[in-house]
Formats: C-alpha cells, structure tokens, sequence
C-alpha cells in the first residue's frame, strides 16, 4: 500500500497540510515541538481510526478549533485508487469513510492499511506495565486475523460486565456471573491459542533482527505468560470467583498475560543498556513489519520511524540504514532533527525520496539540489 496524498485540517498544531509522498522514502526534518510526529500520527490515524499518542479524539483537535480532517489518497499493489477520510466535529461523533461510504464499525477498517510505527514511545514497551506489551500484540494480530479482533472485543465486554458485578452490591448472583464467565473463557481461549501461534513464529524473525543490528554482539529472547498455561480458562474463572469478589474485579485470564523481554536470559528491563533497549526495541518493531508483510493482507505495510537513531551508536545507525534502505520494506516515513542521519540514508536509496521540513506546523517539500 502507498500513501499518495495527505490532506490535513485542524489536526494538533497542524492547521492546513498538502502533501504529495514518495512511493519508496520520505524525510520530515525540523526541530522538536514543530510537527514532525503530529504528521506521522495522522498517518498513523487513517490506518487505526485513532491517534497513536491520545485515544480522546476532541483532544486532537487544534486549539479553539470546532473540527479536524484528515484525508489520505493511497494506492494498493493493484493499481486501484482507494481514499480514507476521517473528520470530527466538536461534540459529535467522527466520521471514518472508505472511498465515501461510512464504516458501521471502525473495526472493520482494521488491517486495511497495514502499519507499523516505532517511536520513543515505545520504551514504554520496556519499562511499561503489562497492558504495553499486550497493546503490541494486539496491534499486530489485529491487522491480519479478524477472528482475534472479534474475540478480544467480546472478551474485553465480557470482562468489563463481570467486574461490574464483582463490585456491585448486593453480591450478585452466581448463574449471571456465570453467563459472563463462560464468554470470557470461550473468546479469552480464542485469543491465548492466537497470541501463542504468534509468539512462536514470531521470535526467530525478532531474533534475526537484532542478531543484525547488532551484529551479533548480544542474544535475545522473548516469552509468552498467561494464566491459561495453568488449566482451562473457565475452571480458573471459576476458582477465582471468590477472591475476585473480594478485590472487585477480575484477578485471572487473558487481560493479565504478558510477554517477558529478555536480554542473555535476564530481563532487559534490568539489564539493558540504553543502547541495547532501543535496538531491543527497533528490532521488536522492524519484526512486526516483516511477520505482517508476510501474514497480513497481502500488501506491504507502511513503515513510520519516528526519531529512532537517538542514543545508538554508530555502528547500529549504519545497520539500520542499511536495513530499511534495502528492498524488503516499502514505503517509508523517516523524522530526525539531525539531517545527517537522513543523509546516510538517502545516499544508500536508488530511486526516489522526497525531503519535507517542518516549522511550527507548516510542512513544505525541500526541493534537493544535485551535488
């Protein structure tokens, strides 16, 4: 898939925005606070009905501004023209529409436009909680499997209609619990049995990825945790009721699982080193891309790096240049406030870029001038 044309209005400090992409690599170049990753986000929101960095949508709206838009011409492998469009008015409900026909359910636009962002964001992934690591799961079997989507959103209404009733007073009644239970289990196993198959093919390709940034210096691992390694989901559900009660909300299943970020059999957490953590997390990042390359809808997904060479040395720069310069991904969307980085990019690309910059919310096209 390829992001033509952007067109954008009222989005963040992002007042009225025009721009025609390349196919292969485009560069967005300004200092911070002007723009660059509010640019990336809009990407990034007609591919997730949402922003990457707020889900409250009136809060993405520019400053006494009463509505944002953002539209994005694209083109599939195909050849076909397809336009996404999303806008909002103050107070009322947004509007996302495929080629000018409304979605009933944004899910449905999920995997559409298949992407993947890395970000300083992503350290959260590292040092966040639980629900980080799950979020990154999701994101990605999300975009190729609709049979996981539909079974994490049944489970999580399942599971916000069971905490309701732990809390409420008087103790509710065992048989309702039960009815919520046992959808909890039926979708919560659908999602484990899912996110195991991932995991599993998914860590020889996130291997390879730092093994190749980092040329080979440091191993990595990673494991999948869940409550349904220990017994059916429903028998768990069941035996945690009690305690459950007690707490108020709901202690066992999926919306507890996690995945354990190792680096030489420890936790990168604790062991990494700056460096280590950022190529831990581009490699993690540059794996999601290639699995959904090969699983997802049968296009190529867009690549967005937001400011990723900060606090790696040269020599995992130079690794990574090569990587994403290289034919295996498509069309890509690269920020820095350091023009070098982008230089030693675009001296390794054979064919087309394009060179945006970016002050206080106005993008212009830089026209480059042959050495």
């Amino acid at each position: 898939m390829i992001l033509k044309r952007i067109s954008i209005l009222n989005y963040k400090n992002l007042e009225q925005v025009e721009l025609d992409f390349s196919a292969k690599m485009n560069c967005i170049i300004g200092q911070n606070g002007m723009g660059k990753t509010n640019l990336l986000d809009a990407v990034y929101y007609l591919s997730f009905c949402k922003s990457a960095t707020n889900p409250i949508d009136s809060q993405n709206m520019m400053h006494e501004q009463d509505f944002f838009m953002i539209q994005g011409m694209y083109e599939t492998e195909a050849g076909d023209a397809e336009e996404v469009y999303c806008g909002m008015k103050r107070r009322q409900k947004k509007q996302f529409k495929r080629n000018k026909k409304e979605y009933t359910r944004l899910s449905d636009h999920i995997g559409f436009i298949p992407l993947v962002m890395v970000s300083p964001a992503d350290s959260d992934l590292i040092s966040g909680g639980s629900e980080e690591r799950r979020r990154f799961m999701d994101v990605v079997i999300s975009q190729y499997d609709k049979e996981y989507l539909e079974a994490l959103i049944r489970y999580n209404k399942a599971l916000q209609q069971r905490n309701t009733l732990l809390k409420s007073e008087p103790a509710p009644d065992d048989e309702l619990l039960e009815v919520w239970e046992e959808m909890m289990a039926a979708s919560g196993e659908v999602v484990y049995r899912k996110r195991c198959a991932f995991i599993e093919e998914f860590i020889p390709i996130f291997q390879s990825f730092y093994a190749h940034i980092s040329q080979g210096k440091e191993v990595v691992n990673l494991a999948y945790e869940s409550h349904c390694q220990q017994g059916n989901l429903l028998q768990l559900l069941k035996e945690s009721r009690q305690r459950d009660l007690i707490m108020g909300y709901s202690l066992r299943g999926v919306h507890k699982d996690d995945l354990v970020m190792q680096l030489e059999d420890y936790p990168i957490k604790r062991e990494g080193s700056q460096g280590q953590n950022k190529t831990y997390l581009i490699a993690l990042k540059l794996a999601q891309f290639d699995f959904l390359r090969r699983t997802g809808s049968n296009t190529t997904p867009l690549l967005l790096l937001d400011d990723i060479f900060d606090k790696l040395d040269a020599s995992r720069v130079e690794q990574i240049v090569k990587l994403v310069a290289g034919d295996r991904f498509g069309q890509i969307f690269i920020t820095d406030t350091n023009r070098d980085h982008l230089d030693k990019i675009m001296k390794k690309i054979e064919g087309e870029y394009k060179v945006f910059s970016v002050e206080n919310g106005s993008i212009h096209e830089r026209i480059e001038e042959e050495a």
